[in-house]
C-alpha cells in the first residue's frame, strides 16, 4: 500500500516528512533507503556546482531550483542521521542558529558595533578559536577542507596564513614573489626532473593565487571564466567550420588560426554594441 503525501503547513516541514516518508523501511523507496551520508557526498558536491552556475547565469528560478536541491541534500543526511539515532533536522538548525548568535555578539550581545566587515572578520577568526572543535587545532590553517578544489583551497590557506601576518601581505610583495616562482619553474622546466617540474608549478601557481587574492580577485572564478571564455572560442571556430563544410578536425593550423580570429573579432564588436537599458 502506498504511503499517502505528507501534508504540512510549512513546506520545510512537508519536504522533512517527505524525505522520512522516502527512508521508511515500509513502502519506502528503496534507492533512497540504501543512501548513506558516504554515497550521497558527489551529490552534494554536484548540486553546489549547479547552484555556482545559476547564480553566475543571474536566474532567479534556476536559483531557487538548485536552493532547494541543496536544502535536499541537508535534509537527507539530517534523516540518515536520524535513522542511526544520532541527531535530526532539527539539531543541525538549533547547532547552526547558536553558532551564528554566538559569532555575531557585535548584533545579538553587547560587545559594541564593528566598524566594517575586515573588523568582524577577524572578529569571527578569534571567536571560532574558543569554541571547543577549534580548540583541538594546533594551526592556524587546520580546518581547511583537502577535498576543496586547490585554487580555492590554496586562497582560503593563504587567508588564514595573512591573518597571522604569515604570509606576503603587500601587493608588492605577492608580485615579486610571482615573478620568482615563474624564474624557478621555467629553469625546473629545462630539466628533466618531473617531480621538481611538478613541484615549481605548484610554487607558481601558490604565488598567483596570492596575487589575485591581494587584487581582490576569486583565482577559481577567474579561472572558471577563462575555460568558459575558451570553450565559447572553440565552438564558435567549429561552428564557422561547419558553415563551410570543413571538419574542425582536418583543418590546417593557418585555417584554425584564420576561424580563431574571426570569432575574436565578432566578441569584440558584441562588446562595442550598446547596451539596452532594459533588463529583458
Amino acid at each position: 500500500m502506498p504511503i499517502k503525501t505528507p501534508k504540512k503547513k510549512r513546506p520545510f516541514d512537508q519536504l522533512v516528512a517527505v524525505m522520512a516518508a522516502l527512508r521508511a523501511k515500509k513502502g519506502g523507496c528503496p534507492w533512497d533507503l540504501k543512501q548513506t551520508h558516504q554515497s550521497l557526498k558527489p551529490y552534494l558536491i554536484e548540486e553546489s556546482y549547479e547552484l555556482f552556475e545559476a547564480i553566475d547565469a543571474g536566474d532567479d528560478q534556476k536559483i531557487l531550483g538548485e536552493l532547494g536541491d541543496v536544502l535536499l541534500q541537508v535534509v537527507f543526511h539530517a534523516q540518515v542521521a536520524q535513522d542511526r539515532k544520532a541527531f535530526n533536522v532539527d539539531d543541525v538548525a538549533a547547532a547552526i542558529a547558536k553558532k551564528m548568535v554566538d559569532r555575531h555578539p557585535h548584533v545579538f550581545g553587547n560587545s559594541g558595533k564593528v566598524k566594517n566587515a575586515e573588523e568582524q572578520l577577524l572578529k569571527w577568526e578569534a571567536l571560532k578559536m574558543k569554541e571547543k572543535e577549534h580548540q583541538a587545532r594546533k594551526s592556524i590553517v587546520d580546518g581547511v577542507p583537502a577535498a576543496m578544489p586547490a585554487l580555492m583551497r590554496a586562497k582560503r590557506v593563504l587567508s588564514k596564513a595573512a591573518r597571522a601576518n604569515f604570509t606576503w601581505n603587500r601587493k608588492s610583495q605577492a608580485w615579486a614573489k610571482f615573478e620568482e616562482e615563474l624564474k624557478e619553474f621555467k629553469s625546473a622546466t629545462r630539466g628533466k626532473d618531473n617531480a621538481h617540474k611538478e613541484e615549481e608549478l605548484g610554487d607558481l601557481l601558490m604565488a598567483i593565487t596570492n596575487v589575485a587574492r591581494m587584487e581582490g580577485l576569486d583565482a577559481e572564478h577567474c579561472l572558471h571564466e577563462g575555460v568558459k571564455k575558451l570553450t565559447g572560442r572553440i565552438q564558435g571556430v567549429e561552428e564557422r567550420a561547419a558553415k563551410d563544410g570543413r571538419p574542425m578536425t582536418e583543418l590546417k593550423e593557418k585555417d584554425l588560426l584564420g576561424y580563431w580570429q574571426q570569432v575574436k573579432k565578432g566578441e569584440k564588436k558584441e562588446a562595442r554594441k550598446p547596451r539596452s537599458a532594459s533588463l529583458t
